[in-house]
Formats: C-alpha cells, sequence, structure tokens
C-alpha cells in the first residue's frame, strides 16, 4: 500500500464496515474494523491506516472541536470532553527574531487534560467501547496515561498505565493518578514500557491505546485540519510548513494522513501540502539519523536521555508512516539540544505562552532551520506545541527566574528594587 500524495482512493472491500475499513500499509490487507481487536496486520504485522468510502472536503466540517471533523473519522461523536478548538497564537516578536513571513503556535496544551493525546483518547476510547473491551491500557512518559486516564474514567473503564521509574514529570502522574488509573512504574524507559504493554494486549489483558492503535492517530488528525482552517482564514492560504516535535512519530503520521485524504478528495493541491519537519532532541533523535542517512527505517536507540521527558523515546513505532511522510512533503528533521529547547522555551514564555520542553523543541528546530537557511524567509510555519507547561512545573521552574527573598515591608521592598 503506497503512502504517496498522489495515491488514489482506495477500493472498499468485503469487510467494510459502513465505508470504513483497517488496511495494511505494507502488504494492503484489509479487516473489519470493529469485528475483532486488532493492532497491526495478522499477515506481515504492519502497521494499520483506518480508511474512509468517502473523504470529505472542507465544506462538510460543521460544529467545533475534534468532532467538528466526523465527517473524517470513524464515528458521528465519541467520549468526549470538549477537546480540540486549540489556540493558533500569533507570536509577533518570535516571527520577527526568526525571521519568517508569518508564525503561528498551534497550542495543544490547551486540550482538556493539557495535551494532544486528548484529540487521540476521543476516537480510541469510543472504539473500545465499540469493541466491548473494558480496561484500557498504555505505556507513556506521561501525556498519554493523563489523557487514557481522564477519557477512561469518562467512558466508564479501568486504566492500567505503565510509566518508566523516576523519568516522569510530577504534574503528568498526579493526573493519571487522581483520573484512577492504576499506576505501574517500571525499571525500565518508556520503550520497555511499550514492549510490555504490547504483550499485555496480545494476551487480551487490555486494549492498548498507545499511538501504534491506528485510531489513536484519526483523532490526531484533526489537529491538521484545524491548522488548515485556521491559516486560510487568517491568510487565505495553507501554511508551506509545519514544524513538530517527535517522540513516537504519531502527530507526523496523522497529520499526512489528513492532507494524504484532502488530496483524495480534491479539497487541497499536492503542491499546496505543507512540509512536514520533525524535531527531536539530541539525546533521543532515532528519526532524524535515518532521515539524514536516507534510511527506510529507524534504528532503534537503548539509550535515550533528555529533559524534553514527552519525546525521550528511542523506538518511534510510527516510523513507517512518518518517514514517508516528511520525504514526501519535502519536509526534513532537526536534532536541536537541551539547552535549545530551553532558549525555545523561555522565547514562547515572552509571548505569554507557557509549554512543557518537549513542546519548545518545534520552535527550537525552527529557528536552527531558519539560520542554516533550510527553511526560506518567506514561508508561512505553524510550530506546534504539544503540551502545557503546568505538565512538568520543575523544568518550568528551572528554566524561569528565582524567587528573590525581600524584608516584609513597603520601603524594603522598594530599596531592594532600586538596587
Amino acid at each position: 500500500m503506497s503512502l504517496s500524495l498522489s495515491a488514489d482512493r482506495p477500493t472498499v472491500p468485503a469487510d467494510a464496515d459502513e465505508g470504513v475499513w483497517l488496511e495494511c500499509i505494507e502488504c494492503g490487507e484489509t479487516f473489519a474494523p470493529f469485528a475483532d481487536v486488532r493492532y497491526t496486520c495478522d499477515d506481515c504485522n504492519g502497521l494499520l491506516e483506518v480508511r474512509y468510502a468517502d473523504v470529505p472536503t472542507f465544506d462538510d466540517f460543521e460544529g467545533e472541536g475534534v468532532w467538528r471533523y466526523a465527517d473524517a473519522l470513524p464515528f458521528e461523536a465519541g467520549v468526549s470532553i470538549q477537546e480540540g478548538a486549540t489556540p493558533l497564537y500569533e507570536v509577533p516578536r518570535l516571527k520577527e527574531s526568526i525571521g519568517v513571513e508569518a508564525l503561528r503556535i498551534k497550542h495543544e496544551g490547551m486540550n482538556p487534560t493539557g495535551s494532544f493525546k486528548d484529540r487521540g483518547m476521543t476516537v480510541g476510547v469510543r472504539v473500545a467501547r465499540e469493541l466491548g473491551v473494558d480496561r484500557l491500557a498504555c505505556a507513556s512518559t506521561g501525556n498519554t496515561s493523563a489523557a487514557l486516564a481522564a477519557y477512561g474514567s469518562r467512558g466508564g473503564m479501568e486504566t492500567l498505565v505503565l510509566l518508566p521509574a523516576g523519568k516522569v514529570a510530577a504534574g503528568k502522574i498526579a493526573q493519571a493518578s487522581l483520573h484512577g488509573a492504576r499506576i505501574l512504574e517500571v525499571d525500565g524507559n518508556f520503550d520497555a514500557c511499550l514492549d510490555i504493554v504490547q504483550e499485555l494486549a496480545g494476551k487480551g489483558e487490555a486494549y492498548l491505546l498507545n499511538s501504534l492503535n491506528p485510531f489513536r492517530l484519526e483523532g490526531q488528525k484533526t489537529i491538521g485540519l484545524e491548522i488548515l482552517e485556521g491559516f486560510l482564514a487568517d491568510y487565505d492560504a495553507v501554511p508551506d510548513r509545519i514544524v513538530l516535535p517527535v517522540g513516537n512519530a504519531g502527530n507526523t503520521s496523522a497529520l499526512y494522513k489528513a492532507f494524504r485524504e484532502l488530496v483524495q478528495a480534491g479539497a487541497l493541491a499536492e503542491s499546496d501540502v505543507p512540509k512536514l519537519t520533525g524535531v527531536q532532541a539530541a539525546g533521543a533523535a532515532p528519526m532524524v539519523e535515518a532521515i539524514e542517512n536516507g534510511a527506510d527505517e529507524v534504528r532503534r536507540w537503548d539509550n535515550v536521555e533528555t529533559r524534553a521527558t514527552a519525546i525521550r523515546i528511542g523506538n518511534p513505532v510510527n516510523a513507517p508512516k512518518a518517514l514517508p511522510g516528511i520525504r514526501e512533503t519535502g519536509g526534513t528533521a532537526v536534532a536541536v539540544s537541551d539547552e535549545q529547547i530551553t532558549d525555545a522555551q523561555r522565547d514562547l514564555a515572552g509571548e505569554g505562552i507557557g509549554v512543557e520542553p518537549a513542546s519548545a523543541a518545534s520552535v527550537a528546530g525552527l529557528r536552527k532551520l531558519r539560520d542554516e537557511g533550510i527553511v526560506a524567509d518567506d514561508e508561512r510555519v505553524a510550530c506546534l506545541t504539544t503540551g502545557h507547561l503546568l505538565k512538568d512545573p520543575d523544568a518550568a521552574a528551572a528554566a524561569g527566574r528565582e524567587p528573590e527573598p525581600v524584608p516584609a515591608d513597603t520601603e524594603g521592598i522598594l530599596a531592594h528594587l532600586r538596587a
């Protein structure tokens, strides 16, 4: 199955359910979407994508939030906490500093649990209900666990989250805990957690809602649809480039799928598809390595380290979908240091936008690519920020100013301010 922008509309197979089915991106085998629990292809173990007999145009969308795009999703409604419809902020000083024609920040930290993961969970938990499962599970660097716990709780289902011990920001653990998830701290990194939770799912012990699950990405593709609609409203044109942090590469894959479907529908010209540009932390950059080396596969990094905990991932499971997305759109991938990420976090804060470190990677990567001349000065760019600053309050405090001790009287404070 080709993931090319120019691929024809798919032929509807006999196992489609009301025009929806699953299809393997490697061998093209098709499956009924809701008859059985399935994450990968039965024949070749390749990744699956959700396919539709009819793909919508912009004229088909109505309402607000993720479910505005119901015509591009498997259901008319999901298990919802009013996710989506996040701000597309203007950042005039940052735009001037970086030197591009237009720069907007799509702040996914303004979702109900503070990250983009809510978009995937509103769809994924709805699918779990359709399949009749009652226990949900994920491996997480934090944001997935918070979203799964909240949406699982909303849907009345048990949730189980596996976290790498000592590697998850306190704000995220607190969310999963309060929403009632069973939290298992694993003596290993995120990739070890994902290996285990996949085994649990394979044994039928839980329904997996990591981004390996193709329905998760259906919700996440609405990020791209909102960005395009926002740019069309404000500039009468789509962005030239979308820059986004890369962990498991789910968003890269999801946005590429959204754009392919718009091209198939005739709503977006191939030449207008934004360049998908991935950014990773230098200490966790297997996707960047694959792009730079022209590799068809990502080499797993067993040892990864970065203060950007949300993208501290060495084996991005969606790489087979994301690599074509970057290459087919004329994009690229770049690695940035933790120091560059923190600088970008401060820059965003200076515009009043509070994000966790991983979110700021997109702005850090844009600045680096602009300095290297890869991004042109006449480009219209959207940067995706994926999580709210309160997800990692310790990192925010470390990046900000230190409190200043002062005496408990007005004159003493004035003397301190004049000093």
